[in-house]
């Protein structure tokens, strides 16, 4: 019912997040603390989320569970598949506002936008 009513009534003590959730609360919570309790057994990496050492685990089997049936690809994460799958409709979710540049990925639409911006976030530190 919360997602319906946007009901929030679990509240971060350290920052204003709040959650429909207990359990995503406690997720939440993870971050101020620092813990990350799951640890790949191969690699030592640690993560706060079980689900996100699950994902990891893909890069150390090869496994690539999500795939298309109408090609041969196939991916380790859900939303390479989706990113996959605009290449086969054409679909361009992320739009720029200032002249309508339409792309696959948020992260491609945030460079674009520094075509209007005019911001250079990246510097070399080396002198000429």
């Amino acid at each position: 019912m919360r997602t319906h009513t946007g009901e929030k009534p679990y509240k971060c003590d350290k920052c204003n997040y709040s959650a429909a959730q207990k359990f995503t609360l406690d997720r939440h919570l993870a971050k101020h603390t620092g813990e990350k309790p799951f640890i790949c057994d191969e690699c030592g990496y640690k993560t706060a989320i079980k689900r996100n050492l699950s994902r990891h685990m893909r890069t150390h089997t090869g496994e690539k569970p999500y795939k298309y049936d109408q090609c041969d690809y196939s991916a380790a994460e859900k939303s390479s598949l989706d990113r996959h799958l605009a290449t086969h409709t054409g679909d361009k979710p992320f739009m720029c506002g200032e002249c309508g540049y339409r792309c696959v990925r948020k992260t491609e639409l945030v460079i674009h936008m520094r075509t209007h911006t005019g911001e250079k976030p990246y510097r070399c530190d080396q002198l000429t």
